[in-house]
């Protein structure tokens, strides 16, 4: 029972904080796979303003979800597609025990012209329920797809 309840806890409160901001229509949405430590995880990108974005997952291996907010950014001068971003944001693992942890985000991708963006990022944990681990194993490959129509990420020169 208490596992339902922290998953209905977890859902509400994504579902507040997209409510709660304005998403723009210029900025792009995007859904794929991450392959990686934890083998393979549903992931999209939502767009909250024109830097900060809601990056969910769903590990299907070892079943969880994680809710990131990743501040995106381009090297002046650099590639007009490659962006990077850190990121924070909550884990819960619902597979056997129950866990939580305090995860970064931390990545880069690239978009292509055409809808697809490729990626690596590294997602290292505090895991608080089990004496306040440290855990730097998730690390993964990203492909995802663009599925709104938006401006590309500019660089601020």
């Amino acid at each position: 029972m208490k596992m339902i309840q922290k998953t209905t806890a977890l859902v509400l409160f994504c579902f507040v904080l997209l409510a709660g901001s304005e998403i723009k229509a210029q900025s792009n949405w995007e859904i794929g796979a991450r392959f990686g430590h934890y083998p393979f995880a549903i992931e999209a990108t939502l767009p909250l303003a024109a830097a900060p974005r809601l990056h969910p997952a769903v590990y299907l291996d070892r079943f969880g979800i994680g809710a990131y907010f990743d501040w995106m950014f381009a090297i002046s001068g650099g590639p007009t597609g490659l962006k990077f971003y850190p990121g924070v944001g909550p884990t819960l693992w619902l597979d056997g025990d129950t866990d939580f942890d305090i995860s970064g985000n931390f990545g880069a991708e690239y978009s292509f012209e055409f809808p697809l963006t490729i990626g690596f990022d590294w997602r290292p944990a505090f895991r608080t329920t089990d004496g306040f681990k440290f855990r730097t194993s998730n690390w993964g490959f990203t492909a995802r797809f663009r599925i709104a129509k938006g401006a590309k990420f500019e660089r601020v020169d």
